[in-house]
């Protein structure tokens, strides 16, 4: 049955249909026409249904086009939700009229004459140049002073500095000498590095650390003093390194011209916990903006030519790549290694992308580089990582091989992307890959593409472009791109180049950032909001703190900031009107607003989000960073915490995680007959679901107050504060002792409250197994995801080292037989543990009402 309030004339037309799910719109638009002109009595007019278009009823979205309704994403919904689709029949001419404003506001824009043209560039001057690859000298800059260093009287200070590619150091590192000082330091010294100028690759990068050296360590009080970061030490011949500052510049500019002349390199102070060689390629190749209190090294680049010294262009790469290849005696023969090495070859190739390769096979992998690209397109990344990038004829060959190499799947080019290819060709090479991608799949991704964007050195790049090209031909990428950069644009690393990518989008859709201004002065209103209900909770009740928000929220100026906007979360859902009776906030740390709308439109419901400003956790359902510490949350509706469930049941905190029926009985209250056989059901499948998430994903802190569940038996987790094996400790022991959780309270429930119900328990393992080998399978690709987040600031998922306890999770090493055996390892400790499990819950639910 398909309701369909037909309302091109009135919002009393409201007709049901039972259709076939392969039945297409326009038909379904017949019947409804047809149904509304016989009740009126009106069957002889004439009216044709292509002039109308369903719409989902409180939605932006909707359903047209020649293709069966079951396919529509809605419908599809619907239909495995069990709930009726509802349908607006909507003129297509008040959809064109949207349309037709939009290219006013357009036009306009475009005809707008600034009053301020800017100057026209100069005439280009043709100079003479000179080929990096025709010097051959040693490539060396010219340390000459520091500033603002404020180290100690007593300590020495020396500038480390390496040449790296990627995380690839291209020859060893050289130190200056060490001087003495406190906030100035003159070298005047020459660093000269054990590589010729011909064979630094384009996108070489020059690293620079600044250390404080002394012999014994120092106290307390003077470590606050001196260096207030929580980064350690480096112990070197009896000796105390500590860092002061580290700052990146590449070596090439970005029209690929060789850098001279004098550099004042701002430096930032704050260190990762990794460094590659006492330094940190992974960081910015951006100065420190705030250059008032920066430590500043001063370096000069050498000249080793009258003339610049350029990068050759792509045709001249080809070029050198097709000489070496003439001159090769066994041109015919190179890169085929024949069914003997396939073996080798092959297993090489199937490991997943933490896998560290030796010299040999690394050597292996370049030498039959031909059989990699027939037989393991897929190797890409390996081959990469293969390559002598300090050798300009290898360099030359790669690009050359690229031209010829197979596109490779979106999925598999992503990890192309990463910090370890900065190739711009490769990276061009992986953007062209993930053209293929649909929308809807390049969403999924878009999070992490954003992240990598802060690998790219500058500004104009393939990817900026290509997710300029694809958010501005679909404004639901274009709001999800919006809001990923805007979030992040506070950072001074990444402000210039966020914001450009910004305003670029902005500029380039000028109707969509009216709706983007609403969007950001509706979530400027909560942040302020929230400000306020924080400093006030110290002082007064919850009662009283909830009737000061909802006076707040019934001034004129936030009801017109907070009325009828799109959801940043979803720019189909409209939220209309406040429901300020239904407002509220939350009782945690960060008081979370509870925003809630009416739906004007027909068949709307009430419509929830969530507004956090003071942590960011990552969650399975609609969330989205808005800004510096703050975001916005789907609310479930019809959910509650497995907490609450327990102790609505009992009146005795202590007893209410002991009570095992308790869930049970409140899935009963909401789905009578055969509804609870479903509700059970979808209950075993989301708890299967989870319990294999929470193990793969080291999710830690896991209690009765972050589990919930919907009325319709669907589990779900929320509060993802401790991911990758963080778990909370009390004491120095790891208060949870199970890899995922597994109460018998659950496993109550998955046997429909029958003890003995071992069919049901075994299907509910059968599906942890299923679950688990299936992520097993796209297990390279978590790891690359997971690798391409590591910019995001997230403090658990800081280095590589953090996403090894995802390989060792998914037995990613392993057999499959192994890996399965080691997972039902695990479920048995898990259901041995159930027990302390409950303990735990019962432990933090006294907790909870002792507080309250």
């Amino acid at each position: 049955p398909v309701p369909v309030p037909n309302n091109p004339f009135s919002k009393e037309d409201v007709f049901s249909f039972q259709v076939s799910p392969n039945m297409n719109p326009i038909k379904l638009n017949e019947l409804a026409i047809r149904k509304r002109l016989t009740i009126h009595g009106k069957e002889d007019e004439d009216i044709d249904p292509a002039d109308y278009v369903l719409q989902v009823s409180g939605r932006l979205e909707y359903v047209f086009g020649d293709h069966p309704l079951i396919q529509f994403q809605y419908i599809r919904n619907c239909v495995m939700n069990r709930t009726l689709p509802q349908l607006t029949l909507v003129e297509c001419c008040t959809i064109k009229k949207m349309c037709e404003q939009e290219m006013i506001a357009i036009e306009a824009a475009i005809n707008r004459k600034s009053s301020n043209l800017p100057l026209p560039l100069p005439p280009k001057k043709t100079r003479a140049t000179t080929s990096v690859w025709d010097v051959c000298s040693p490539f060396k800059i010219t340390l000459l002073k520091g500033n603002k260093l404020n180290t100690e009287e007593n300590a020495k200070v020396h500038v480390r500095a390496g040449i790296f590619h990627g995380t690839e150091l291209l020859c060893k590192t050289v130190v200056s000498t060490e001087i003495s000082g406190r906030s100035d330091h003159v070298w005047n010294e020459v660093l000269e590095f054990e590589i010729n100028v011909c064979d630094l690759p384009r996108m070489a990068r020059l690293c620079f650390a600044v250390y404080a050296v002394m012999d014994k360590m120092k106290t307390k009080k003077s470590t606050k003093a001196m260096n207030p970061s929580k980064y350690q030490t480096i112990r070197k011949a009896g000796k105390v390194h500590y860092p002061v500052a580290w700052v990146n510049t590449m070596v090439f500019d970005y029209k690929g011209q060789l850098r001279n002349g004098e550099f004042v390199l701002h430096s930032w102070s704050s260190f990762p916990d990794e460094l590659e060689e006492m330094l940190n390629p992974m960081g910015t190749v951006q100065t420190n903006p705030y250059i008032e209190n920066a430590t500043a090294l001063h370096i000069k680049f050498q000249e080793y030519s009258k003339h610049p010294i350029n990068y050759p262009p792509f045709d001249k790469i080809l070029e050198k790549a097709a000489e070496i290849a003439r001159s090769s005696d066994n041109a015919a023969m190179a890169g085929r290694g024949g069914k003997k090495f396939f073996v080798v070859l092959k297993e090489i190739m199937e490991r997943d992308p933490l896998s560290q390769l030796c010299e040999n096979e690394m050597d292996l992998i370049w030498t039959l580089r031909y059989d990699c690209r027939e037989n393991f397109p897929q190797s890409l990344p390996k081959l990469l990582l293969s390559l002598k990038w300090n050798k300009l004829e290898d360099v030359a060959q790669l690009q050359a091989l690229l031209q010829i190499w197979p596109k490779l799947l979106p999925r598999e080019a992503l990890e192309l992307l990463d910090f370890n290819y900065p190739d711009q060709y490769v990276r061009e090479y992986a953007v062209g890959c993930l053209k293929q991608m649909s929308d809807e799949e390049l969403s999924q991704y878009l999070l992490q593409l954003v992240q990598v964007l802060k690998y790219e050195p500058f500004l104009d790049c393939a990817l900026s472009r290509f997710l300029l090209e694809r958010a501005l031909a679909n404004r639901r990428i274009g709001q999800m791109l919006f809001w990923h950069l805007r979030s992040e644009v506070h950072i001074p690393a990444v402000s210039i180049q966020f914001g450009l990518i910004l305003e670029a989008y902005c500029r380039g859709s000028v109707a969509h950032m009216k709706v983007l201004a609403k969007q950001v002065e509706a979530l400027n209103k909560m942040k302020t909001l929230n400000s306020l209900i924080k400093l006030n909770a110290m002082k007064q009740s919850k009662a009283k703190g909830k009737d000061a928000m909802h006076t707040c929220l019934k001034q004129n100026a936030y009801r017109e900031a907070l009325s009828d906007l799109q959801s940043p979360l979803n720019p189909s859902v409209i939220l209309s009107e406040l429901h300020v009776e239904k407002c509220r906030y939350m009782d945690s740390k960060m008081k979370p607003l509870w925003i809630v709308y009416n739906n004007k439109m027909f068949g709307g419901d009430l419509v929830g989000i969530i507004f956090k400003n003071g942590d960011g956790k990552i969650l399975p359902y609609g969330c989205l960073a808005t800004g510096d510490h703050s975001g916005l949350i789907e609310a479930v509706s019809s959910s509650e915490t497995i907490a609450d469930i327990q102790l609505n049941s009992s009146n005795v905190a202590a007893a209410a995680a002991f009570n095992k029926d308790a869930l049970l009985n409140w899935l009963k209250e909401y789905n009578l007959g055969d509804d609870l056989d479903r509700a059970i059901e979808e209950f075993t499948l989301s708890c299967a679901g989870y319990c294999v998430a929470t193990y793969v994903l080291g999710i830690g802190d896991r209690h009765s107050d972050n589990i919930m569940v919907r009325k319709n038996g669907q589990l779900f987790h929320i509060d993802f504060g401790h991911i990758l094996g963080n778990f909370k400790s009390k004491f120095g022991i790891k208060r949870e002792r199970v890899p995922f959780i597994l109460t018998y309270d659950f496993i109550h429930v998955i046997q429909q409250g029958k003890t003995g119900n071992t069919e049901k328990f075994g299907r509910f393992r059968q599906y942890c197994e299923e679950a688990y080998l299936i992520l097993r399978k796209h297990g390279n690709l978590f790891i690359t995801l997971f690798a391409l987040m590591l910019t995001a600031g997230l403090p658990e998922l800081t280095s590589v080292k953090d996403i090894q306890y995802l390989k060792d999770s998914l037995a990613l090493g392993k057999s499959e037989e192994e890996a399965l055996k080691q997972f039902k390892q695990k479920f048995d400790e898990a259901l041995r543990e159930s027990w302390t499990t409950k303990v735990n819950w019962m432990a933090h639910t006294v907790r909870k009402d002792y507080r309250s």
